[in-house]
């Protein structure tokens, strides 16, 4: 039975196509961007689509209208919840979680099965502690790299763009453009670093699972972190099967 994934983020949509757990085909979409004409790159007929979503009202209604022309098939949307999954949500009102959230904890739980820490580098950090009973901890959200530079090199008028700077880089920058840039890499080796020797109040490190966009950069600065690019989507499985 073939299923199709989507996850909607502010950024992009993703989605990958599956037939008993094997990956048939994957892309991603603009969300800003996305039209119904864009589903023709899913090559098979699916038995079932999945989706998750952050990126609103608007953004779901059309991938729900765009997949019933397409297929006639209702889309299955998940949502946050007490508990689920063997992880049990610290929210007092658990549905005010975003779900990508949700499902990067339920996919990372089912995957290692101890406590950690699941990062997500999207749009925004996030970073979420399980315990080794799968009870949520409590969490962090921080600006991701590139809301970080762009609020300050697309609303500050002062700051300029000056030329295209090393990416990856945490040394000091000789201009504004790499100041900015390598200051946002600087917070996330802070991170990094905190998640390896232990964040506040944790009296010994856990393991991290990572994923999202940003999330490779992260994960290489944690040598025994867990990488997987595909969590929030995995994730699906467990919230609606």
């Amino acid at each position: 039975m073939k299923r199709l994934e989507l996850d909607a983020g502010n950024t992009f949509i993703k989605w990958r196509l599956l037939d008993a757990g094997v990956v048939l085909a994957r892309g991603r979409w603009s969300t800003a961007g996305f039209s119904a004409e864009q589903l023709v790159e899913c090559p098979y007929l699916p038995s079932r689509v999945w989706l998750s979503s952050v990126a609103g009202d608007g953004v779901n209604s059309a991938l729900t209208a765009a997949v019933q022309q397409r297929w006639q098939l209702p889309v299955e949307q998940a949502y946050s919840a007490a508990a689920a999954a063997g992880v049990v949500n610290s929210y007092a009102c658990p549905e005010r979680m975003g779900v990508d959230r949700w499902l990067a904890m339920l996919a990372a739980w089912n995957r290692i099965g101890k406590a950690c820490w699941v990062v997500d580098c999207g749009s925004a950090i996030t970073v979420d502690l399980l315990d080794d009973q799968g009870r949520h901890g409590g969490g962090y959200i921080l600006p991701g790299l590139r809301l970080m530079q762009q609020s300050l090199l697309g609303n500050t008028a002062e700051i300029r763009v000056e030329r295209e700077v090393e990416q990856a880089s945490v040394l000091p920058g000789c201009d504004t453009s790499s100041a900015v840039a390598h200051g946002a890499n600087l917070q996330l080796l802070a991170l990094a670093q905190l998640l390896r020797a232990g964040m506040p109040g944790r009296v010994k490190a856990r393991t991290v699972v990572v994923t999202g966009g940003d999330g490779a950069q992260l994960a290489e600065m944690i040598p025994e972190a867990e990488w997987c690019p595909d969590l929030v989507m995995d994730g699906l499985s467990w919230a609606l099967e």
